[in-house]
Order: structure tokens, then sequence, then C-alpha cells
């Protein structure tokens, strides 16, 4: 359509500059001055329209790039986002089973640890009051033999004392390495998470970077292109070339 316009102005100027010849040859010089101030006017119309047309089509030509990279970068954070999403997801599922293991295990290792019945070994002081107790009953005296029953019972009372409470922080100590394995365990995992994360957020700006590259490679080419073309239109103009030669013509 722009070309048949520009074919239309320049067959109109062709037409015009052949009158203003003719009134030259045929010593019409006022129709001549006449036909050559419509002639600059219509050339200098022509040039600014031309000009405006090149300058709407390049701001339309540099909003379509705008236009292309911020819908490009929506689909880049978007892809992004469902990608780190997908990922923090992941690793939630991956630290929940960890734990539900690790209680599972614990529960199992307490009951492994409460299962071994082991026996209070008693002190040979104990012992031997229990064989003096027993030799005592056997020789029928009764009363001393009573007596030593109750220091007996007195110092086995205060050892299984003992060898409860002992007993208990072995297996609480030994619980608590097993929480603290566990610990370093689910502690390690969540290293390797974060360092996944960490890869992935640089990763993502790497590719973030590339894109502000190539966006910025594009339209500094379409810079340089548009300066090139105002700068032929501008020789054209100058030389008058422009309203002077049919486009597509002979």
């Amino acid at each position: 359509m722009a070309d048949n316009e520009d074919t239309a102005v320049a067959d109109f100027l062709e037409i015009l500059e052949e009158h203003r010849k003719n009134c030259e040859r045929q010593g019409k010089y006022v129709e001549a001055e006449i036909a050559k101030n419509r002639l600059d006017e219509l050339k200098l119309h022509e040039e600014n329209r031309r000009r405006e047309a090149m300058r709407s089509r390049q701001i339309a030509e540099r909003l379509g790039v705008e236009e292309a990279h911020m819908l490009e970068f929506q689909q880049f954070n978007m892809i992004w986002d469902r990608k780190m999403g997908e990922y923090e997801m992941h690793a939630e599922e991956l630290v929940e089973a960890m734990k539900e293991r690790h209680s599972a295990e614990l529960r199992d290792y307490q009951r492994q640890l409460m299962g071994k019945q082991t026996r209070p070994k008693f002190s040979k002081d104990l012992l031997n009051l229990r064989k003096i107790q027993d030799t005592l009953a056997k020789q029928k005296e009764y009363a001393e033999a009573h007596k030593i029953k109750l220091k007996s019972d007195a110092l086995e009372a205060w050892e299984l004392e003992k060898w409860h409470s002992q007993r208990q922080q072995d297996l609480l100590l030994k619980e608590g390495k097993f929480k603290h394995i566990k610990l370093q365990e689910l502690i390690a995992l969540q290293k390797r998470i974060q360092t996944g994360r960490e890869e992935q957020k640089k990763q993502r700006h790497q590719d973030l970077e590339r894109l502000l590259q190539r966006y910025q490679n594009v339209k500094a080419e379409l810079e340089a292109q548009q300066n090139l073309e105002r700068v032929r239109m501008e020789k054209l103009v100058q030389s008058g070339a422009m309203t002077t030669t049919r486009r597509g013509g002979g």
C-alpha cells in the first residue's frame, strides 16, 4: 500500500514537473513559477511524510523487540519458578521421608535396647553377706541371720538402685549417640539440598544474563539498522533523489 502511494506521488510529481517545463518553453513564466512552488511544497510534504512513516515503522519495530523480550522474560521466570518450586517440594519430601525413617529406626533401636535384659552383678560384699546369712540360718542362729539379712537386703537395694541408674544412663547415652548419627545424616541431606538450591540459583542467574545479553544484541543491531536507514534517507533527501526517482520504475 505504501509502495502504491509512493508511486502515485512520484507520478504526480513527474506530471507537475513536465507541466513546469512546458510552461517554461512556452514562456508562461507565471504559470511555471506557480508549478515550481507547488513542486517544492509537494516535495517537502513527501519528504516529511516518508520521514514520519519511517519513524512510525521504526518505533513499531522497537516495540516489537521490547514485547518479544518481555514475553520471553515472563516465560523464563514462569519456567524457572516452576522448576525451583518442584525442587523445593521434592526436597521437602526427602527431608520428611528421612525424618519418618529416623523415627521408625529410633523406635526399633529403643525396643532393641530394652529387649536386652541384663542382670545386675552384685558385689563380693553382698555375696559374702548372703553366704553368712545362709550359714547362720542353717546353724539355727536365726537372730543373727535376721540381722545379716536386714544388712544384706539394704545393701542389695542400694546396689540395685545404683545398677538401674547406671543402666538408664547407658541407655540414654546409646540413644543419644544414635540420635546424633541420624541428626548428622539429616544435616548432610539438608546441605546437599542447599547445594542444589544454590546451583539452581546460579544457573538461573547465568541463563538470565544470556537472555538479557541476547536482548541487548538484538536491540543494538536494530538500532544500528535504523540509524543506517535514517542516514540513507537523509542522503536521498539532500540529493533530491527521493522525490525525483520513481520507486520500482526505470
